[in-house]
């Protein structure tokens, strides 16, 4: 798997030059200066574990919690108050672990965010199922929430007790989300499990529109070979065809497809904290791209307070990018929402797109990846099953092995992808 991520990333960059992560940070951060700016927010803590989630995230205590997000506070604060004025951003997602675990202080933890940054396009969260109750998401549109998605991950009984997880009541959901709705709520699926079929998927996907969704998240099973998860991935003729079932069914019923694995019966309904041209992350295992940088704060919840208690930035390690690495990082996230624009490319880094990657996009064109009209260059069903391909190669010899070390040591001296 690495020889075809290290033959593509020497291709792409036209260098031998790795991606070279290193234990070394700016305290300040030359955000003020970017576009297109997100924000995330991470809360680790989980009431159980799923051995199948790669995420960071540790058992719950409300202890630590509290004290965590004492330390978040001040991680805000020390980034944030280096902007002259308060910096307009797109968005603000949490993401966890179970960021409802921490609900009783999201208004302050989005209120102290509102000192320094002006979110223009909504907040959002993840739940657990059991955090969908009318206490929880009333404290949440109170504090500010306005998209929240949902880890429903199958609602068949077979597929959750084979991912560890208990089974998930549809009709509650739709009677709560009913009493309190959002702009978005929407429902992670996971597709490629031992035995799944159309069917199964189809019918998982029917009940989340029926019962309060109005967009969902079809995401690949991996294997990520640092959880203990004994599922086993479902081989690459299955996934495509279970892939291009899912694209078929969605486009025939009229949804709205705004990347990949995600899909809409609203056209208004979004829920993405991905593709952004740049973010900024807080908190343990939460990431931050720059315009020349990347940077990944450690996975420790205990170095993490330490680091802020200190004044100090939680970063774990930096990667300071070569401009044909920057590229190569901007396409493969963009073109995660099914379009890549010559217009955005040219206007982020100064210089043509075809002047930098004509060969790469004729080559897509002619192996049907991918079709081009005014500069825009959208992926084909048979492009968004190789870009899921690849990405699952991607996913297992960059950031499984990164996740893996940073989940061991809270400052490793560095890494070579």
């Amino acid at each position: 798997m690495s020889i075809m991520t290290d033959l593509t990333r020497m291709w792409l960059t036209r260098s031998v030059r790795p991606f070279l992560f290193q234990k070394e940070y700016d305290q300040l951060l030359p955000f003020e200066a970017c576009e297109e700016l997100g924000l995330y927010v991470h809360i680790p803590f989980c009431k159980s574990i799923c051995n199948f989630c790669p995420y960071c995230k540790v058992p719950y205590s409300e202890e630590l919690c509290d004290h965590y997000v004492d330390a978040l506070l001040g991680e805000i604060r020390l980034t944030g108050s280096q902007a002259k004025k308060q910096k307009r951003v797109t968005s603000l997602y949490f993401g966890g672990g179970t960021p409802a675990l921490a609900a009783d202080r999201m208004k302050e933890i989005i209120g102290t965010i509102g000192e320094y940054f002006e979110i223009t396009e909504g907040i959002g969260a993840e739940l657990h199922p059991d955090n969908v109750t009318v206490p929880v998401l009333q404290t949440l549109r109170d504090a500010g929430v306005t998209r929240i998605s949902i880890g429903v991950q199958s609602f068949g009984k077979k597929f959750q007790k084979l991912l560890g997880r208990k089974p998930v009541d549809a009709a509650v959901l739709k009677e709560v989300l009913r009493e309190v709705p959002f702009e978005t709520v929407s429902m992670d699926l996971i597709f490629a499990l031992p035995g799944q079929t159309f069917e199964d998927l189809k019918e998982d996907m029917d009940t989340a529109f029926a019962n309060g969704a109005n967009h969902m998240a079809v995401y690949p099973f991996i294997d990520f070979t640092f959880t203990s998860s004994p599922v086993s991935a479902m081989p690459r003729k299955e996934k495509r065809r279970l892939l291009d079932a899912v694209t078929a069914y969605c486009e025939k019923q009229g949804y709205t497809r705004s990347s990949i694995w995600t899909f809409s019966s609203e056209k208004h309904a979004g829920y993405s904290s991905m593709t952004r041209d740049h973010f900024l992350g807080f908190g343990c295992s939460a990431a931050t791209l720059l315009k020349d940088q990347f940077k990944i704060n450690t996975f420790s919840v205990p170095a993490y307070i330490e680091r802020i208690e200190q004044k100090c930035l939680p970063t774990s390690l930096t990667l300071r990018f070569t401009r044909r690495q920057r590229m190569v990082y901007y396409l493969f996230w963009t073109a995660y929402s099914t379009k890549v624009s010559s217009r955005d490319f040219e206007r982020f880094f100064g210089v043509p797109l075809g002047k930098m990657y004509g060969l790469e996009l004729a080559a897509a064109k002619l192996l049907g990846f991918v079709t081009e009209q005014d500069g825009d260059y959208r992926m084909t069903p048979k492009g968004a099953f190789y870009y899921h391909y690849y990405e699952n190669f991607y996913t297992l010899s960059y950031i499984d092995r990164m996740w893996g070390l940073m989940q061991k040591e809270a400052f490793p001296e560095g890494m070579k992808l």
